[in-house]
């Protein structure tokens, strides 16, 4: 604060006064400080600042979702968008089988994937059963929890086929869950098999919402999870019916994918699900999906 004149020298007392002076002026300040915030800050938002300090309005409070009390996860980056390939059956290819976007169909938010679910076809996939939790967080806000977002799910079923494309009346293993307050969502499905050219792995969209999960074109991210090669060796070899994939695995390298192969380190480590179990007793998975929000 300025001031015209200067004190200096002028004894005891009159610093004692000049201090309890000063003292009820900063508490006056405070005192603005928290009254007139809501003028100040109106002022400096593009409103008319006249420099008069105006007791705020009060205002109600937006209705907002509740903040769930989630723990935020540790270190994640921001997932890359990748190919939804020929077989996305999302509204942005043509489909030879009974619908071109699954999104749209009834049902398809489910947290099984195992069976068809359109058409009057309810064929169950064989496979090893796989269990896959999905953690969805945005990057720029310390690896927050995203709830209410919506995952298509979808990949090839053990013999390297996909519904609605190599199987036109099969609409099993794809499906849509929405994310909790931890920002997680579960499927259950089967191991993928490997084809020829491609290391195994599963696609996925994410949509800021379910309303929003009515078009490929409107998703937030696109992109793919790569299977551990452990977990991929155990279940081509000891599960029933992956022969194909056996022969296949052994002609691709994760390195070599044109999908991961120009990933980081950090990038490939996130898309590829931590898994425990065994092909006999079937396998549990996690992954985090790092989104820049």
């Amino acid at each position: 604060m300025h001031h015209d004149h200067h004190e200096h020298d002028l004894g005891l007392t009159h610093d004692l006064e000049a201090i309890n002076a000063l003292a009820s002026r900063r508490r006056a300040l405070r005192w603005f400080a928290g009254a007139g915030a809501g003028a100040l800050l109106t002022g400096c938002d593009g409103g008319s600042a006249t420099g008069t300090i105006v007791a705020p309005t009060p205002s109600p409070s937006p209705s907002t979702t509740p903040t769930p009390s989630a723990t935020a996860t540790a270190g994640c980056v921001a997932d890359p968008s990748e190919t939804n390939g020929p077989y996305p059956a999302d509204g942005t290819n043509t489909s030879a089988g009974l619908t071109s976007n699954a999104l749209t169909a009834a049902n398809v938010v489910r947290s099984d994937l195992r069976s068809s679910f359109i058409g009057t076809s309810t064929t169950v996939a064989a496979g090893v059963q796989l269990t896959l939790t999905l953690t969805v967080v945005n990057v720029n806000a310390s690896c927050a929890p995203l709830a209410g977002y919506a995952v298509y799910l979808w990949h090839c079923d053990r013999d390297g086929k996909y519904s609605l494309y190599d199987l036109p009346n099969e609409s099993y293993l794809r499906g849509v869950g929405v994310t909790d307050a931890n920002g997680q969502v579960t499927f259950t499905t089967i191991f993928p098999g490997c084809y020829a050219g491609r290391w195994p792995h599963i696609h996925f969209e994410i949509f800021s919402s379910l309303s929003n999960a009515t078009s490929g074109r409107y998703a937030a991210l696109v992109s793919q999870l790569a299977m551990p090669a452990a977990a991929c060796s155990d279940v081509y070899n000891n599960g029933t019916g992956y022969s194909t994939s056996l022969r296949n695995l052994a002609g691709v390298s994760l390195n070599g994918d044109n999908v991961f192969g120009d990933n980081s380190n950090a990038q490939i480590a996130q898309q590829t699900p931590a898994t425990s179990g065994s092909a006999a007793a079937g396998y549990a998975a996690t992954a985090v999906i790092g989104l820049a929000r």
